[in-house]
């Protein structure tokens, strides 16, 4: 199990790098439809290379970061049914949902995905809208974001068996940093304390 928890340890590390760059797709699809706007309005001209590059941007944020979101507990779930159960029922239902659910559905998807992605890429498909972009490298952003889904799925499979063991803490509890404002009250208490005391 030590080794599967060093797979699982390397793979949550793996998703959250690419959770700190994927937001940059965010902010360059926004800046483009941004520019795009004005450059419409101001110019009365524009270019569906601009709509369709704002969608390849979102739909790598979107595919790329579905792991990173996995890894911290984002995806949606029924917790109004399952938060009546012990904890370990609740391990229980994350692991047959694991098993049963998300990993047969990544590799259906992978299975499906790289030969799309693959026939994409050698055909040159190119958009049937007038100034299209090529479209295999968003046809890549399918595999390559159902495989990170599909790698932080077993590492999250990995996390439950562990606790179902006793072998580490429980991997669906939230650490919550302290927000700035939570912070600065706690420093300023502080002062008061040390002056009350000189």
């Amino acid at each position: 199990m030590r080794g599967l928890l060093k797979f699982s340890n390397a793979v949550d590390w793996l998703n959250a790098q690419v959770g700190k760059w994927v937001i940059w797709l965010i902010l360059g699809s926004t800046v483009i439809s941004a520019v795009n706007a004005l450059v419409r309005k101001i110019f009365n001209t524009s270019s569906n290379a601009y709509l369709e590059v704002q969608w390849y941007l979102f739909a790598g944020a979107f595919l790329l970061a579905a792991g990173y979101t996995l890894l911290h507990g984002e995806h949606v779930k029924i917790d109004v049914i399952s938060s009546r159960f012990s904890k370990r029922t609740q391990i229980w239902i994350d692991v047959f949902g694991f098993v049963f659910f998300l990993l047969p559905v990544c590799l259906v998807i992978l299975y499906y995905g790289i030969p799309f992605f693959l026939q994409g890429f050698r055909s040159g498909e190119v958009s049937s809208n007038a100034g299209g972009l090529i479209r295999w490298p968003v046809y890549i952003l399918m595999p390559i974001g159902f495989a990170l889904l599909l790698l932080q799925g077993l590492s999250e499979l990995v996390k439950r068996l562990a606790f179902l063991k006793g072998l580490i803490p429980d991997p669906t509890l939230k650490v919550v940093a302290k927000t700035p404002e939570e912070e600065l009250a706690e420093e300023l208490r502080r002062q008061a304390e040390a002056q009350g005391r000189i």
